[in-house]
């Protein structure tokens, strides 16, 4: 009798051995999946009238599409995140990044000197050069043309340095205004003789608008776009390394070709 009772206990603890590992294991599965389905959302900030970087297509809806967009995405999907876009004043980005309110900026952003004592930057995803912009009527083909004119920029931007360097050559006078539409407006006006802009954002511009024209300055004065974060960000590194996976598998390639036709 105590020889079949001790079997029979033997059985149960067996029994609930195997249940325990198993209810483990299973157990182990479901964490898994979960972890998979919360991704971590981080939250990204651009200046969404920069086309094709980034800019709102009114036809299509009120969603913010470009260049920088498929490529946050394509990031993000090889780190594991999740991206929220959100549109600020350009001026505003790198003050956001600095006060954690977001954590990363992609808007066609130059890493100068200046802006990587407060925010870091990845490598260079695209290059691109200045142009000058004016209206065909009174069309400026130089520097030496812009003496004595009044020249617009965007605010916050790249393209404010560039104007003060040219100010060194010829005289002038330099605004600037939030939004690169602004300056067209502002051209159209007649309260600005030109604008310093992209070159790749320009020809943007040239294809919906006939009366605009302009130049390129030259290639020495070559700038790069890279991805902002918070200074001492984790996520810097991470997106650093799936940005040159990109460009080495030829990914990024085919970005630039569907947005820019291929042209750096």
């Amino acid at each position: 009798m105590k020889k079949f009772s001790l079997f029979i206990i033997s059985l149960l603890v067996v029994g609930l051995m195997a249940a325990c590992g198993t209810g483990e294991q299973e157990g182990n599965e479901s964490t898994s999946g979960a972890e998979g389905d919360n991704k971590k959302v981080l939250k990204m900030a651009t200046s969404a009238d920069y086309p094709p970087f980034e800019y709102i297509d009114t036809a299509k809806g009120s969603d913010i599409i470009g260049f920088d967009i498929d490529l946050v995405n394509a990031l993000a999907e090889k780190t594991g995140y999740e991206v929220e876009v959100q549109d600020m004043d350009f001026n505003s980005l790198i003050p956001a990044l600095q006060a954690k309110q977001i954590d990363l900026v992609l808007a066609g952003m130059t890493p100068t000197p200046e802006r990587a004592e407060n925010v870091d930057f990845t490598d260079i995803y695209y290059a691109a050069n200045h142009m000058i912009v004016s209206l065909k009527e009174n069309e400026i083909k130089s520097i030496e043309e812009l003496e004595g004119k009044t020249i617009g920029v965007q605010l916050g931007s790249i393209q404010e340095e560039k104007a003060t360097e040219i100010s060194e050559q010829v005289e002038l006078k330099i605004e600037n205004r939030n939004k690169i539409s602004e300056l067209i407006q502002e051209m159209k006006a007649g309260r600005f003789d030109a604008a310093i802009i992209e070159d790749t954002v320009a020809t943007g511009y040239f294809e919906k608008d006939d009366q605009l024209t302009g130049f390129k300055l030259g290639s020495n004065d070559e700038a790069g776009s890279a991805i902002a974060f918070q200074k001492g960000s984790k996520y810097t590194q991470e997106f650093n390394e799936a940005l040159n996976e990109m460009k080495e598998n030829g990914e990024l390639e085919k970005l630039i070709v569907k947005w820019f036709g291929g042209q750096q």
